[in-house]
């Protein structure tokens, strides 16, 4: 589920950038949801290989940012909020669709009892789906560098603190993982709509669960 997550993530941003008039991921063949396109050997595999080895208190990774070229965009502004929103966009639809699916198994589910240990692990795949696509929907709108989200709060600032906040682009991922390894409380409160929106999910679809074996302990 996380995998799909992802690779439909930053799908959605090369569809969008497409669209928006931008053919360089189209070209580099990142139009695609093969996942072997997106995987990045250090960010997605080594990172959190040795974030979990070394017992650093969290874990972090990321597929390969999908290329774009903005001055492509036929209109640059926008081009530039749609496309850093797609894959947002992307993971908060992918969380709807869980949920809907989640009920659904369950409602067939009841009317298949031999078959509950095998609706059950759908459900919980379908579980790491909801919650996944919201981790990764808002965590990517945090306002902080290179995420989706610095991209649309830099277009809403002056134009000189704009430019200079776009400097924290050279720094890569550092700034972020700054904030996720010293501020941990400022991402968890960042991340409290992903929170409700996870209670909410399991308000309206949990009572078709199989059994509680569902939902991790």
């Amino acid at each position: 589920m996380l995998l799909f997550s992802v690779v439909a993530h930053e799908y959605a941003h090369a569809e969008a950038a497409y669209r928006q008039g931008d053919d360089t991921a189209y070209m580099l063949g990142r139009l695609t949801l093969n996942p072997l396109k997106h995987i990045d050997p250090f960010m997605t595999v080594l990172l959190p290989v040795l974030l979990y080895v070394s017992h650093a208190g969290f874990l972090f990774g990321s597929a390969k940012p999908v290329p774009v070229n903005p001055r492509k965009y036929r209109n640059y502004r926008r081009g530039d909020i749609i496309v850093s929103l797609a894959g947002i966009g992307a993971n908060l639809g992918l969380y709807v669709a869980s949920a809907v699916l989640f009920a659904a198994v369950g409602f067939v589910g009841s009317m298949l009892p031999r078959l509950t240990g095998s609706f059950e692990i759908l459900q919980r795949m379908l579980f790491y789906g909801m919650f996944l696509n919201l981790v990764l929907a808002f965590f990517n709108l945090i306002p902080i560098p290179p995420l989706d989200g610095s991209h649309v709060f830099y277009h809403l600032l002056p134009p000189e603190a704009g430019l200079k906040y776009r400097r924290l682009y050279m720094l890569g991922f550092l700034p972020i993982l700054i904030v996720v390894w010293l501020l941990p409380g400022v991402v968890t409160v960042l991340l409290w709509p992903a929170t409700q929106l996870m209670h909410l999910a399991l308000w309206a679809v949990g009572g078709f669960a199989v059994s509680q074996g569902v939902f991790p302990t």
